[in-house]
């Protein structure tokens, strides 16, 4: 190679191709995509995923996407299909069959069984006029202009395109069925996203005799102690009748001992920050995180019906994986 390749440059033609594919598909959220999504959301079963080589790589993130998204879906292998797999899919189900040409011989053999079992089929296709597109009750188009390959052979831009209009599909059902955080946390418990969306600040709050809290008549070296002892950076305070009337953190101490004040004799409701942060406890600690984030502060009181309940800190949050 007697000039250095330009890898960038290519890279960037690859991405300008792609990018033309999808304005181009835009024309295709149409009449039929109406229908594919009432289809779908009038059945009571799954939708079916079909798809070989690399269509089949596509609907395997297409049905996770739907399933994830509050459409129940699985993928199917065409060629397994046809020896047994065929008996994953009954009536209530609707398949959805994708192949850019239109013409992919594993799913052609699977329609008359698929017909006289009486589901409906989704097909998704560059070729309306494929005998795919022609066997299916809806079709949904993705023709493309030209590959992103050079030699307009590896499926680049239509597998492109046909992620984004499973996405297109999915999303569309998912608003329509009123899918919520709450349910898309349901499917995801597991991993930092599900700790985000189902964890509540009462998950991971210390209560009982892990929470550091002081009579305000106590001085500034027992309300010491007891953040010692504790472990998390402060301690709330609370008046005779146990209602919380403040805090006291280590960044108080740092700015008290500026101040060279006795920490002996002095009472902590002296010195305390008055008013603190407080949630509740059946809030999202996401949301607790979002609070402290946004007023700049390492740590809460949790409260309920105004009573003192719990604390936690930074550190908590990060251990369960919240942030």
């Amino acid at each position: 190679m007697s000039e250095k390749f330009d890898f960038c440059a290519h890279g960037r033609k690859v991405l300008e191709i792609e990018i033309a594919a999808l304005q181009q598909i835009s024309q295709y959220i149409n009449g039929c995509f109406t229908q594919a999504c009432e289809l779908i959301l009038s059945s009571h079963g799954k939708v079916i995923v079909m798809g070989m080589g690399k269509s089949g790589h596509i609907g395997n993130k297409i049905a996770a996407t739907l399933a994830s998204t509050g459409t129940p879906s699985f993928f199917v292998h065409p060629g397994e299909a046809s020896h047994g797999d065929l008996g994953m899919i009954e009536k209530g189900d609707v398949v959805l069959a994708i192949s850019n040409s239109g013409e992919a011989s594993e799913i052609l053999s699977l329609l008359p069984v698929i017909k006289r079992l009486g589901i409906p089929l989704i097909s998704v296709t560059g070729k309306p006029e494929s005998s795919m597109a022609k066997f299916s009750q809806v079709h949904l188009q993705i023709t493309v202009a030209a590959e992103a390959c050079p030699l307009n052979l590896a499926p680049t831009s239509s597998t492109t395109a046909t992620l984004a209009m499973g996405d297109a599909l999915a999303i569309a059902l998912m608003e329509a069925r009123g899918f919520t955080a709450n349910d898309f946390a349901l499917s995801h418990p597991g991993g930092a996203l599900g700790r985000k969306l189902l964890l509540c600040i009462a998950d991971v709050m210390h209560t009982g005799d892990l929470l550091p809290i002081i009579d305000e008549a106590a001085t500034i070296k027992d309300a010491l102690l007891e953040v010692s002892r504790k472990g998390l950076g402060m301690t709330a305070v609370v008046n005779s009748e146990q209602q919380l009337t403040g805090i006291f953190t280590d960044g108080d101490l740092r700015r008290l001992l500026d101040k060279r004040v006795d920490i002996h004799n002095t009472a902590i409701g002296d010195v305390m920050g008055r008013n603190p942060s407080t949630i509740e406890a059946n809030v999202l600690a996401a949301e607790g995180l979002k609070l402290m984030e946004d007023n700049k502060i390492n740590g809460l009181l949790i409260t309920e019906n105004g009573q003192l309940v719990g604390a936690l800190n930074m550190h908590d949050l990060l251990k369960a994986g919240v942030m």
